[in-house]
């Protein structure tokens, strides 16, 4: 598995939200912070302005993306930044709003609007370079993929029909993906953020990530994974480092213990196997350093730990995070 889906597995918990929304102007929509929230908000239909807790405002026109990576709080507005603010998105919702039914011609607009929980504590360098809110323009010629992609979820969501449950998980899957790619590929200095989206393109950083996701159990040094990489030793370590934000050492660690984290909330394995699974050579080494990392024991980690759900969407309007 590749670096971007393998972080992206790993760190995200129970059942996907999403949802499509049918408005009719003026409206004003707030959506409430949600803590380990990452929300995605696609204007299918009518364009708005989107407001921050701190005073930002970014337009989305129609086919715009935003990309909420930390479930920021903010306010959807149709047509005015002077419109009155409603309640917030709590289940209530403004009145008009539908959810997985036929399109209605008369909205003015239309949103999908989807959301992954993600492992509380556990923010990876890649998920954390990324700003608040990021806007994604437009462009099918530039990313037909992504396009394409939003096309076919937005026509799953609009109805009930036999399969839906499965393609929309799937198309759910492959929007995000699409997204990272736009975001890490070629635009990170238009998005403000650089860290993560320079580390996947470095030909020598990239592939000493691609090596310890690959295999994690392995006991990897610096100097193993600076040959990986082509550098020697103390170049790769500082050029890891700047890259990444932290030792290639450290970083090793911090997703052995995410994984080993994962690990006991989805399986019942021993904690030996743990962790001969992420590359420790004793129970005891593995549980010393879970202990530092995450406070607690990983016998005590797993009885207090939910059970991660699959990946299946769920359209709870009691619930809706983004």
């Amino acid at each position: 598995m590749d670096v971007l889906s393998d972080v992206l597995a790993v760190l995200r918990t129970g059942r996907p939200f999403a949802a499509r929304f049918s408005l009719t102007a003026p409206f004003s929509d707030q959506r409430r912070s949600h803590a380990n929230g990452f929300g995605v908000q696609i204007m299918v239909r009518g364009s708005a302005f989107v407001t921050t807790a701190e005073g930002g405002v970014v337009e989305v026109a129609e086919g715009d993306v935003l990309v909420v990576p930390r479930g920021s709080s903010h306010t959807i507005v149709s047509d005015s930044l002077g419109t009155p603010a409603g309640p917030e998105c709590d289940g209530a919702g403004p009145a008009g709003l539908i959810l997985r039914t036929p399109d209605d011609p008369a909205a003015t607009h239309v949103m999908v609007c989807l959301a992954y929980a993600m492992a509380p504590g556990r923010t990876h360098p890649l998920l954390a370079a990324l700003p608040d809110f990021t806007r994604i323009p437009a462009d099918p010629v530039a990313r037909p993929e992504l396009a394409g992609a939003i096309g076919m979820l937005d026509g799953e969501l609009r109805a009930e029909r036999g399969g839906g449950d499965t393609l929309v998980s799937a198309l759910l899957d492959a929007v995000l993906m699409y997204l990272l790619r736009a975001l890490l590929e070629g635009n990170e200095r238009h998005c403000g953020f650089d860290g993560w989206a320079a580390a996947l393109a470095d030909r020598s950083v990239g592939a000493a990530l691609q090596a310890v996701h690959a295999e994690p159990s392995r006991q990897w040094t610096v100097s193993s994974l600076g040959e990986v990489a082509g550098l020697s030793r103390s170049a790769f370590s500082r050029r890891f480092t700047e890259l990444v934000g932290q030792p290639p050492l450290a970083y090793l660690t911090f997703w052995r213990l995410t994984l080993a984290a994962r690990l006991l909330s989805d399986t019942d394995a021993p904690l030996a196997t743990v962790a001969r699974q992420v590359g420790y050579a004793s129970e005891f080494a593995f549980a010393a350093a879970f202990k530092r990392d995450f406070g607690q024991p990983p016998g005590r980690f797993r009885k207090q730990a939910p059970t991660c759900e699959p990946a299946v969407p769920a359209f709870d309007r009691e619930a809706v995070p983004v």
